[in-house]
């Protein structure tokens, strides 16, 4: 019988290579994680996230430079509800990092069962992040999603409590790592000694740590109940008024502006300067809501506010409904 319960029995040969599924962001940790377990001969694909608030361009890259086996999985529905109402809290923005880290794992968890994994690995390293990668937030994920024993995390192994595949002889915890702490000097050296040319730069956290964002996002929560994907994207460009339940979005440069045309959908409203140079204007309405008249009026006057040449006498604005 084996040690972990993770994958079926069915079909296996006895002698059977250590399976690993990797969660994957395409960062420097996670890349390494992959390439310690490989170099130990175990079997690993790397599982990345996409969320309405992170894609899989980065994981995507990396995998690709470093040959790596990369599944995606879009859990953007269950990660807004965690971030709507998280059991664990939030940091200094909207990021729920131990709700949103605990939801990666469950999921993966069932994808590990299905797809006959042995074991899950992170690249996770020891109290590299305060809120969610201490001793006490990596035992109570565990313990959440039911993994108690099952999570690998290669780069800080000999530092925290054994895994089932350790105790079992299975991974040899000793070809593993001892990592800890918010440097990056062992892992670059490791970089180099796995010939890892490419990486991206330490993040500063996911765009849900960002102050300006999060207010925006925790104002679109507030007010509207079940926000449309459409929605959140909105969140990352202009800037943002309320009058009500509408929303008026003024791009801040000519980018901004070709970008809200392309994003207004059936029922937005579009209001561009005519006679004089400005920011264009996104009006968002819901149903049951003030007249579409003092909507259009109130981002006129956002427009001649945000305008550094906006002193004509009689202002006028092309007005598009889509």
């Amino acid at each position: 019988m084996k040690t972990l319960n993770l994958s079926t029995e069915k079909n296996r040969p006895e002698k059977e290579t250590v399976r690993a599924l990797v969660l994957f962001s395409g960062g420097l940790d996670s890349i390494l994680a992959v390439k310690i377990l490989a170099n130990l001969g175990i079997e690993t694909a790397a599982l990345t996230f996409v969320s309405y608030f992170f894609d899989a361009n980065q994981a995507k890259k990396s995998a690709k430079e470093n040959k790596i086996k990369l599944k995606f999985f879009d859990f953007s529905g269950e990660h807004l509800k965690v971030i709507k109402n998280p059991c664990y809290g939030r940091g200094a923005g909207m990021n729920p990092c131990i709700d949103c880290h605990l939801l990666m794992l469950k999921c993966a968890k069932i994808i590990a069962k299905k797809e006959n994994f042995d074991i899950i690995a992170t690249g996770e390293v020891l109290g590299q992040r305060p809120m969610s990668q201490n001793f006490r937030a990596l035992e109570l994920i565990e313990k959440k999603a039911g993994l108690t024993g099952k999570i690998l995390r290669p780069l800080s192994a000999k530092v925290l409590p054994e895994t089932e595949m350790e105790k079992s002889g299975k991974i040899d915890r000793e070809k593993l790592l001892a990592i800890s702490g918010r440097g990056r000097k062992e892992q670059m050296e490791l970089a180099k000694k796995f010939g890892v040319k490419n990486y991206p730069s330490p993040a500063g956290g996911c765009i849900l740590t960002e102050k300006e964002y999060s207010k925006k996002l925790g104002d679109l929560l507030e007010k509207i109940n079940k926000p449309r994907p459409s929605d959140l994207q909105l969140l990352r460009i202009g800037r943002h008024f309320w009058e009500g339940k509408t929303k008026i979005i003024l791009g801040r440069n000519r980018e901004e502006n070709l970008a809200l045309k392309k994003m207004a959908e059936t029922g937005d409203i579009l209001i561009d300067p005519k006679n004089f140079l400005g920011p264009t204007a996104l009006i968002r309405r819901r149903k049951r809501e003030a007249s579409v008249e003092a909507s259009i009026e109130a981002s006129k006057e956002k427009i001649i506010e945000y305008s550094k040449k906006s002193r004509e006498k009689n202002p006028t604005f092309n007005i598009f409904n889509k």
